[in-house]
């Protein structure tokens, strides 16, 4: 499978995200820091398992030195969490001025990103790699996925505010009710259809739970 075609398939607009953090010295090479990282893209996509990849391979791949791979990551581990982070999509901007429209483009982030990892053979094989060793997969959703959290609490504070969203339940419960739906059939049921339709269907019926007078008006 080609780049191109492993791109098109991961979604529309991504690009190689950040590498390792930087350190102290001379200046990196952002060019180096592609290559490397497209070096390992390609090798997998060229059907070479992660457990046969190795730093020299890579740093062949990539045509560089060895020394130029480890000055950056400490091993293949580190690596290969840049390398998931390069395949990432950046989160929607949110228009700020309706919380369910907010909500509905949050929760459709995470629907195309289920159905991207169903498509790409390349992101589910990285994404397997790190999922598999808990170190990686905490600092990635420290660095990556708590981003996204405190969007989303962000628009339930506002949603409280203005009166939308009841005041007497946790707001992390709250958040769990809505994206809970999405990721179970996104990754706990992969053989469940992503439909269009499911954010807003998912956010329009969560919203009825959780508005203020809920509980009068099911009673």
């Amino acid at each position: 499978m080609s780049r191109a075609a492993a791109d098109s398939e991961v979604a529309a607009g991504e690009r190689p995200g950040p590498a390792a953090p930087e350190r102290r010295g001379r200046p990196r090479s952002a060019a180096a820091d592609s290559a490397i990282i497209e070096a390992v893209l390609r090798l997998i996509e060229d059907g070479v398992s992660i457990g046969e990849l190795s730093m020299e391979r890579i740093a062949r791949e990539a045509g560089v030195g060895k020394a130029t791979v480890y000055r950056r990551w400490s091993g293949k581990s580190a690596l290969m969490l840049d390398v998931m982070r390069s395949l990432d999509v950046p989160s929607p901007p949110l228009d700020g001025t309706s919380v369910r429209d907010d909500l509905v483009a949050l929760l459709e982030f995470l629907r195309r990103r289920g159905l991207a990892k169903r498509s790409s053979a390349l992101l589910r094989t990285v994404v397997s790699h790190v999922q598999a060793q808990p170190e990686l997969w905490a600092e990635y959703h420290e660095t990556v996925v708590r981003a996204r959290h405190e969007a989303l609490l962000g628009v339930l504070r506002r949603g409280v505010a203005n009166g939308e969203i009841r005041t007497d339940h946790d707001l992390e419960t709250i958040a769990d009710l809505f994206v809970g739906p999405m990721l179970a059939r996104a990754i706990l049921h992969e053989w469940k259809e992503l439909p269009e339709s499911l954010s807003a269907d998912i956010v329009d019926m969560v919203l009825e739970g959780v508005r203020p007078g809920a509980d009068a008006a099911a009673g």
